[in-house]
């Protein structure tokens, strides 16, 4: 099958110029050196200032202290990574700027987890996300969803890891494995010795580093071509800046739609329910200041994601005026970026080592996320729990040790990644294909008080096969095709991992690729619809098996577990049509109930049957004033 091409959007330029070998200065390995060296000291001092005296809470969850600032910076960081910083130019250079719209979604994507996830998750009191799912259905349902978790992470560390590590070895010749060897033990060190605390100081470090290295290759890019205004100007005559593409086609790669709403489902598995994200919350001194965090992050995202479009831009403006070599041209994707910093920086000691020094950072802050979420889930939800008599100082060790440990599988795992395609799609492609699954676990818990244990572990188990299903077969497809998959937007042309499929298609007429057909047509959907694809498949299933069997019929649920959706939405009709809904008096009588003995209703358990709709009051138990008999009105109305 030819690729075809589109006159839209040129290829990448060559040259009979002699291969260019890019090498560092003594200047930037200092510069890359003292990133390091910074981030080693700021997990040593916190694991120094607190040794002998750290207790569990401290260590997984900084002794939920932690400021506002601070949390948001390191919310950005965690999924801020290499991959990111790597991906997004390259994806603005070859296709243009429709992927800029993904900034849409982070609205939804982030005001959902601030005023539904976080509120739920910080009155609990939880250390784990997925003590959540014990409290909501039962221990089994705990475990099957850290399992998830962990394998979704590890597979991501690798993937982290090595894009680097494998950039920085094209383009200066360091050692790639050298660089993975280095990035995962000073990451694994400072991680298990210093926890949480010193886990968010570092990402707050590394994300200053993150946007200086950034800042810097706009700024001196665009004053080599001519200012941005000129940048601009040579994108739109050659067709990169993107309209809004209105088509609601999922199985086109990138559409405002896609990017828009099929993003907000990938934004609500990273920061609504991914243990990573909700430890940072649950670190924060108060609810508020964990809101606040995540509002904090909104602004924050649109500025890393602007800078990662202005790079693209910059480069096809710089490649339009100063030819690539042959060693250049032939890269994969991933290397783009780094290729051309390497050439625009050159003769400015100490730059080229700055954007390296971005480039570890944005990994050293999402590994170091990952391991020590990775040591709380199996720490609180797979061992403490069977040995609950564990002594403080003992639970600290053996979290200091499975912290180590994940580091040193994280390892093993970048050689896996080293045989995945190109970097940026395949990442958010892992995320979407776990990631969807386990937010769909947790949406099933908090809004449908009907879904029982069954359901959920069966609706699990069939959305990680549908995750599966689809994720792996569009790989095969694409590996048995030749080359990647392609977007089917009129100003963008198919790149595989070396451009000898794109080389040959410039020497043949560009023939129109007829559209697949069957299960190949399903093997297309884009994979930012991954996420709302198989979360939504892990709701219908498990409320179908929840319903056949019997629902929450002789069970309890926990009040405080359930986000009562459907009273929030009735909140917001005008109180004449309120007082037309069948349910307003039941409702008024439940909520006189709360306010005459709010003991009764924090107390209380939510009877699965209708028959025994009125709460359940235990003999003993301290009060929790301020919840809501509202969610009551939902499980009626199912």
């Amino acid at each position: 099958m030819s690729v075809g091409v589109s006159t839209a959007t040129p290829l990448p330029p060559t040259s009979d110029t002699n291969v260019v070998t890019s090498t560092f200065s003594l200047v930037d390995y200092v510069v890359f050196a003292l990133l390091l060296v910074l981030s080693l000291a700021i997990g040593l001092y916190h694991a120094y200032r607190g040794w002998g005296r750290h207790s569990i809470g401290q260590l997984l969850l900084a002794d939920r202290k932690m400021g506002c600032l601070p949390v948001a910076l390191s919310l950005l960081a965690t999924f801020q990574s290499a991959v990111a910083i790597l991906g997004v130019p390259s994806e603005i250079y070859r296709f243009g700027t429709q992927y800029w719209f993904l900034g849409c979604c982070y609205f939804l994507g982030l005001l959902i987890p601030a005023h539904v996830f976080i509120p739920i998750f910080y009155r609990l009191h939880i250390t784990s996300a997925y003590e959540y799912l014990e409290l909501r259905f039962n221990k089994a349902v705990r475990v099957c969803g850290t399992v998830t978790f962990i394998f979704q992470m590890v597979i991501y560390m690798g993937v982290v890891l090595y894009a680097p590590s494998l950039a920085l070895n094209a383009v200066t010749g360091f050692d790639l494995w050298l660089s993975v060897l280095t990035l995962g033990i000073v990451c694994t060190i400072y991680t298990a010795l210093g926890g949480l605390k010193a886990v968010i100081w570092t990402d707050v470090f590394q994300t200053l580093v993150m946007f200086l290295g950034q800042l810097a290759v706009i700024i001196v890019g665009s004053a080599k071509v001519g200012g941005l205004g000129h940048v601009w100007e040579v994108a739109s005559q050659h067709g990169l800046i993107s309209g809004i593409e209105l088509d609601p086609d999922p199985f086109v790669r990138h559409t405002f739609w896609t990017l828009a709403f099929g993003g907000v489902f990938m934004m609500l598995s990273l920061y609504g329910v991914n243990q990573a994200q909700v430890q940072r919350y649950l670190s924060s001194r108060t609810e508020k200041a964990a809101v606040l965090s995540c509002y904090a992050v909104f602004p924050c995202q649109q500025v890393s994601l602007s800078m990662g479009c202005l790079i693209g831009l910059v480069m096809f403006t710089y490649y339009q005026e100063y030819p690539m070599s042959i060693q250049q041209s032939q890269a994969a994707p991933d290397q783009f970026v780094l290729y051309f910093v390497m050439d625009l920086l050159r003769g400015l000691p100490g730059l080229p080592g700055l954007f390296v020094a971005c480039l570890f950072s944005g990994s050293l802050s999402t590994i170091s996320s990952a391991f020590n979420s990775l040591a709380t889930v199996t720490m609180e939800d797979l061992i403490r729990p069977w040995f609950p008599h564990f002594s403080e100082v003992r639970a600290t060790t053996l979290s200091r040790i499975i912290a180590f440990g994940y580091g040193l599988l994280c390892l093993g795992m970048a050689y896996i990644s080293s045989q995945m395609g190109p970097v940026l799609q395949a990442a958010i492609s892992i995320f979407g294909m776990v990631g969807g699954p386990l937010l769909g676990l947790f949406c099933l818990g908090m809004f449908f008080p009907c879904a029982n244990p069954p359901g959920a572990i069966v609706g699990l188990l069939a959305g990680l096969i549908m995750a599966f299903w689809i994720g792996i077969g569009s790989i095969v497809t694409s590996m048995g095709s030749g080359r990647a998959p392609s977007p089917t937007n009129g100003s963008s042309f198919s790149l595989s991992s070396n451009l000898t499929a794109v080389t040959m298609a410039t020497l043949m007429p560009s023939t129109a690729a007829s559209k697949p057909t069957g299960l190949q047509r399903l093997y297309s959907l884009s994979y930012l619809w991954y996420s709302a694809h198989n979360s939504t498949t892990v709701i219908v299933v498990g409320l179908a098996v929840s319903l056949l069997s019997g629902g929450m019929r002789g069970r309890t649920v926990d009040p405080r577990t359930i986000y009562p959706v459907l009273p929030k939405l009735l909140a917001l009709l005008p109180v004449s049509c309120q007082k037309r809904l069948p349910c307003r008096a039941y409702s008024q009588d439940v909520s006189s109930e709360a306010t005459m003995f709010p003991e009764k209703m924090s107390n209380g358990m939510l009877r699965g049957s209708r028959d025994q709709e009125a709460m359940a009051v235990p003999e003993e138990g301290p009060a929790q004033p301020g919840i809501s008999p509202a969610f009551i009105l939902q499980e009626t109305s199912l």
